[in-house]
């Protein structure tokens, strides 16, 4: 993949590779593979040793962990500009899948770690990295511990809108619209949040109604304001059916009522 190939790619802006110059992203991008997973597809085992460190340029990557008994649970959904492997090395005891058709923009381990050695910027890079996934691993325990199953919901969605938005170098402003297409089923929805298939869709169904999502066919989410989904994702669903209430600041509202 030439350097010239990288100007208009996601990583380039917003992920690690950000921190190089342009020569020293030329030379990464002269041992650099696009790789290309169906949805569904394995990209390393969680007792593998992944051979080569991964930008996702496109797509969604689900890491899940299986028990001894079988059971599965989807501990994090990786998205476009995030990283994935670990440049230290080992396995990481995680299975990673292509949640939907998944491209990945790869580097040979021992040519990346070079990398790493020889610009500071890739690795504080990483390191802002691993500390936003800490971050999102503790709100995630927030979630699961304390939020109702509506907010679970909302709040699920509002990651996905947020990161698709983001994807998409869509402009910030709440009340852009946002279209993304669900990377899970309903019954992975459902693993993941620790709920019931019908729980998820009973949720989905009330989002609907009230307005806060339009759905087309069972994968395609529309987020008309995003005010409303995160007064959804915090807050009791009879809340977020009002139009929020404004603010002295001139923002809206979130919770109302």
């Amino acid at each position: 993949m030439p350097a010239s190939g990288c100007d208009g790619c996601i990583a380039r802006h917003k992920g690690l590779c950000s921190a190089l110059s342009p020569d020293e992203l030329a030379r990464l991008s002269a041992v650099a593979r696009r790789r290309r997973f169906a949805a569904g597809q394995t990209i390393v085992d969680d007792q593998q040793e992944l051979p080569y460190l991964a930008n996702v340029l496109s797509g969604v990557v689900k890491l899940t962990k299986t028990l001894v008994d079988g059971r599965e649970q989807i501990v994090e959904l990786q998205f476009p500009a995030d990283f994935v492997g670990r440049p230290l090395g080992g396995p990481s005891g995680f299975r990673a899948e292509a949640a939907i058709n998944v491209e990945l923009c790869t580097f040979a381990r021992s040519r990346f770690e070079q990398v790493m050695r020889a610009v500071p910027g890739v690795e504080r890079r990483l390191l802002q990295h691993t500390l936003d996934a800490l971050d999102a691993a503790r709100a995630w325990m927030v979630l699961l511990g304390r939020k109702t199953a509506a907010e679970k919901v909302a709040s699920f969605l509002l990651i996905l809108a947020q990161r698709f938005r983001g994807a998409a170098g869509a402009g910030s402003g709440w009340v852009n619209a946002v279209r993304f297409e669900l990377p899970l089923t309903r019954g992975e929805m459902a693993d993941f949040l620790g709920l019931t298939i019908e729980t998820v869709s009973r949720n989905m169904t009330r989002l609907r109604s009230i307005g806060v999502i339009r759905l087309q066919g069972m994968r395609t989410v529309i987020v008309p304001d995003m005010e409303r989904l995160t007064a959804a994702s915090e807050c009791p669903l009879e809340h977020a059916a009002q139009e929020p209430a404004p603010r002295p600041d001139g923002m809206r509202a979130v919770c109302v009522g």
